[in-house]
């Protein structure tokens, strides 16, 4: 039977993805790229035109909560592709799925076989009944599809070679490696300091360790796992709002006024080509300042010498009264750019400064040098058991974070 106009042009643009994702790097296995070239994803977004159902770097939002928050989506093949790769699934795997919407299950039963077990899960009755509806249509009947809290995880199908998790975490609850086989693999975006990561953890031991990472961005987990980042204005400016996903300072008045005091500027020398990723900088940095957050300026409201690069999101570092930020001047000429820092503070020069020095040391020790090696133990571990240069206490879980030499 010859396709209609619009499955010709589905097909069309399915295929232009899974070409972009194998030029770019995405895709690298065979069966991952034979299962993106299958499942007609479209069918899930109804309401999304072909282009956007197909847009290779793009998710559509598929729900939002009373503020505008999005609580579901159906991710970019971009990002489905990362974490199918990261997963490495094989036929006759046994894969729960955390947060579901319907294609990245059907990429999952590709990759699983008949022999193999798909189960995806998801706290909200709505995108569970859109995945239903979308996988019953285009065959992958066999899925089991709950609505659970998926914070315990789904015992009744455990234990799993795979566990994908699609959104947000900031913590990994024990369900999640109770439920996995000893030489299984979690793929979950976790966020660290506010940096959202999607990695591919494996058992060694009692702890769980970090094998790939990849930046990403996801809808946050709702339920028990859910967690929100604190915010405040900075005392004295109604217009610049921080972000702190760890917990606000031990004492924020000590920054009223700050922005009242002469701005410092300081310029690190390091340059870098406007190609090169700076995931693991951005890493470093949320790792080695103290009491690091992010900001977003409101430019209508906001008073002072402020003046970050980025209006919607900038690294920000707290010490005491002192308060401080990264800058980006580019060369256009040469396609580089430059970071620095602005200082503020009863030591705000001093402050600006000992921030350079960070971005410095990682140019001389880690840049080029493989991401850092991330490892999740138990929250009851005690700091001997637990190799690393940084500790982050999560309620489950204790997150060491170190850092290869280049």
């Amino acid at each position: 039977m010859p396709q209609l106009p619009d499955e010709n042009c589905a097909t069309e643009l399915r295929n232009k993805a899974v070409d972009q994702l194998k030029e770019d790097g995405t895709i690298v296995s065979p069966r991952v790229e034979a299962a993106l070239r299958q499942v007609p994803r479209h069918l899930a977004l109804p309401e999304a035109s072909l282009e956007a159902a197909y847009s290779t770097y793009d998710a559509v939002i598929t729900q939002a909560d009373e503020d505008g928050h999005h609580t579901s989506s159906v991710s970019a093949p971009q990002i489905q592709a990362m974490q199918l790769e990261q997963a490495d699934l094989h036929p006759g795997d046994n894969v729960l799925e955390i947060g579901t919407n319907g294609p990245n299950a059907a990429y999952i039963a590709e990759l699983v076989g008949p022999n193999g077990q798909v189960t995806t899960v998801d706290i909200d009755s709505q995108p569970a009944d859109r995945a239903k509806r979308f996988l019953t249509e285009t065959g992958y009947t066999d899925v089991n599809v709950i609505v659970a809290d998926a914070e315990h995880g789904v015992h009744g199908h455990a234990p799993y070679d795979a566990i994908i998790v699609t959104a947000g975490a900031w913590d990994i609850p024990p369900a999640w490696t109770e439920q996995l086989k000893d030489d299984g693999r979690l793929v979950v975006p976790l966020r660290i300091n506010g940096l959202t990561r999607t990695y591919r953890f494996v058992r060694q031991g009692d702890h769980l360790v970090a094998t790939s990472a990849h930046v990403c961005g996801f809808v946050p987990v709702q339920g028990a796992g859910s967690h929100t980042q604190q915010t405040m204005q900075l005392p004295g400016d109604k217009g610049v709002t921080l972000y702190f996903d760890e917990g606000l300072p031990a004492d924020p008045t000590l920054l009223d006024g700050v922005l009242d005091t002469p701005r410092a500027e300081t310029w690190t020398g390091l340059s870098i080509p406007n190609r090169e990723p700076i995931g693991t900088l951005q890493m470093y940095l949320a790792t080695h300042v103290p009491t690091y957050c992010s900001m977003s300026i409101d430019p209508e409201l906001a008073t002072g010498a402020i003046g970050p690069t980025n209006l919607n999101f900038s690294m920000v570092a707290i010490d005491g009264p002192n308060f401080g930020y990264i800058v980006l001047r580019r060369d256009q000429e040469k396609k580089t750019g430059e970071f620095g820092f602005h200082g503020f503070g009863p030591d705000g020069a001093g402050f600006a400064k000992r921030l350079a020095d960070i971005v410095r040391t990682w140019g001389r020790q880690h840049r080029g040098a493989p991401g850092p090696r991330i490892a999740l133990y138990p929250a009851a571990t005690p700091d001997d058991r637990i190799t690393g240069g940084r500790i982050i206490d999560k309620k489950h879980r204790r997150i060491s974070v170190s850092w290869p030499t280049a």
